[in-house]
């Protein structure tokens, strides 16, 4: 197993924990950082992990943001390669072929929250802050989250936070839809290894479809949409899963899921 100075990649049987290290910098992400993190989500899918957790270190942070000492005199091609590293870090959050849940453990700014955004489901504590922050530092949100906030919350929503650079509460995230639920501070830890474990024993290529389809919803118009879920329900069938679910389902037992 790989290991990284500021990241952390553990295994729970079929559920990988993926967690950012560097607690004395709220959990920043430098460059070195976004590259474990690369590493690690690619080592998790490698490792055929069925779900995947996104937190942070520590009792303040889940992701206080990017580095911004990095980012001060980036030029503009160093910026565009920047913007890149982590527009693919979210893009494979979004497409990893499992669920993945971020455990939002403390404050979730700029990139943070962009990487938050990218994941199936935000369970946020009674203790996080949440912001894309980045218009105090003269700067948009670069890393989708002028697309995944806009989806996520509405328009004027996700303008009303970009433009302002609000950092509100769980319970205000939660009222707007952007986390999907808040638990208390000293129990998000097992809150979300029981929820991620339940998740490892449904079927894994049902769910990873259902999470391709659901994506789709956002791409292009409703009817390519609805022609891609088509394909891909249809595809199930024969397959381990469906045949075991549905029998077990006639015979009133539990199903043996692969």
């Amino acid at each position: 197993m790989p290991e990284w100075d500021t990241v952390r990649l553990d295994f729970d049987d079929d559920v990988a924990t993926l967690t950012v290290d560097r607690p004395d910098r709220l959990n920043a992400l430098n460059v070195e950082t976004l590259h474990a993190l690369r590493e690690a989500i690619s080592e998790a899918e490698s490792e055929n992990a069925r779900v995947l957790v996104l937190t942070g270190a520590g009792e303040k942070a889940f992701i206080a943001g990017a580095d911004i000492s990095h980012m001060q005199d980036l030029s503009v091609a160093e910026a565009q390669e920047y913007a890149e590293l982590g527009h693919e870090i979210a893009d494979m959050l979004e497409a990893f072929p499992g669920p993945v849940i971020a455990a939002m453990n403390g404050y979730t700014f700029g990139g943070g929250c962009e990487f938050a955004l990218a994941c199936d489901f935000r369970v946020a504590s009674e203790d996080a802050v949440i912001g894309q922050t980045e218009i105090d530092l003269g700067i948009i949100p670069g890393w989708g989250g002028t697309q995944r906030l806009t989806r996520l919350v509405g328009d004027e929503l996700a303008r009303r936070l970009i433009f302002f650079g609000e950092r509100i509460d769980a319970q205000d995230a939660h009222e707007i839809g952007l986390v999907g639920e808040i638990v208390a501070h000293d129990q998000i830890d097992s809150h979300v290894a029981e929820m991620a474990a339940d998740l490892a024993e449904r079927p894994a290529f049902a769910l990873q479809a259902a999470k391709e389809a659901l994506n789709q919803a956002h791409e292009g118009t409703q009817s390519a949409g609805l022609r891609y879920e088509r394909r891909l329900w249809s595809s199930l069938f024969g397959t381990h899963d469906q045949r075991e679910g549905m029998a077990a389902f006639l015979d009133d037992r539990e199903p043996d899921f692969e």
